[in-house]
């Protein structure tokens, strides 16, 4: 998907521009030199993409800003897990799974249903309207969105994701609506669950742009400085070991692990003592709340 020859350089906006378009539903032609050309009308796209980190940051490099600047990423509903390494002991899975088989049970129902489609083979859903109390409660996530996305607002950095939030839960809350019952009106409580979903994904969305946007060297800072905090809070201590820190913390390798931490030392946010072979990180104290 990022790597691939159509993403290269000289046709990356193109098609860019044409995920978007299958995206929104729109009607698409493909133009052929050597054979019959066609339209696709009426097709639905959806993407779900697990990447690595350092794989999207080559994409950005390389895409540049088109990625942002198309609406390509605008679409997604964007999370970025934290590692659990460290976190994971071994534990038995259960004899059964009663939530999954239910949900097994009711995808495999919907996938069953005939598919409406017309004469050209192009797919006619039914429309699923918002019902009136649904409609108020999308006008209000929409408005207090968009009241964010002004210069100086909570959105602005991430404008192009939050512009389509109330698109997506919107789309989101229609799932839910087939999912529990079929068709007829959207109702209040499958939006309110829907824009849920979509501002915790709004929010990781913040926290993604924020950090892919910064050079890496930056980047690790952050995570290492985000960590530190979380850790201390936790272990109730100003400071840490630094062979602990790169056994179990964000940064396993050397170098940058030691870049990080001269990164956060110049901004006084920790410093570093040694003792003998020993060295300890001392973080701020003003930048965590250790209970007596």
């Amino acid at each position: 998907m990022f790597g691939s020859h159509g993403m290269g350089g000289d046709s990356i906006m193109r098609n860019l521009a044409t995920l978007n378009q299958l995206w929104d539903g729109n009607s698409l032609t493909i133009d052929r030199k050597s054979s019959e050309s066609f339209t696709v009308r009426g097709a639905r796209l959806t993407v779900a993409l697990q990447v690595q980190e350092p794989t999207l940051r080559s994409f950005f490099d390389k895409s540049g800003a088109l990625a942002r600047g198309t609406g390509f990423l605008a679409r997604f509903l964007v999370a970025w897990p934290e590692s659990t390494q460290g976190f994971r002991p071994f534990t038995e899975a259960p004899e059964n799974w009663p939530a999954l088989a239910i949900f097994n049970q009711r995808i495999s129902a919907i996938l069953n249903q005939p598919v409406p489609m017309d004469d050209d083979g192009a797919l006619i859903p039914p429309m699923l309207p918002l019902s009136p109390e649904a409609k108020a409660l999308w006008i209000e996530y929409h408005d207090a969105i968009e009241s964010e996305l002004a210069s100086g607002g909570e959105l602005h950095d991430v404008r192009d994701v939050a512009s389509k939030s109330a698109d997506n839960a919107a789309r989101l809350a229609a799932l839910f609506q087939v999912f529990e019952g079929g068709g007829g009106a959207i109702g209040a409580d499958a939006f309110e669950r829907a824009s849920c979903i979509t501002a915790w994904h709004l929010s990781e969305a913040r926290r993604f742009f924020g950090e892919l946007a910064l050079p890496v060297e930056m980047a690790n800072a952050v995570r290492l400085d985000k960590w530190l905090i979380e850790h201390c809070q936790r272990e109730r201590t100003q400071e840490v070991g630094k062979r602990h820190v790169r056994q179990h913390g964000p940064l396993r390798d050397g170098a940058s692990l030691d870049a990080a931490i001269r990164e956060l030392a110049e901004h006084d946010r920790l410093r570093v003592e040694k003792d003998g072979r020993r060295i300890a990180i001392h973080l701020n104290p003003a930048l965590i709340e250790v209970a007596p």
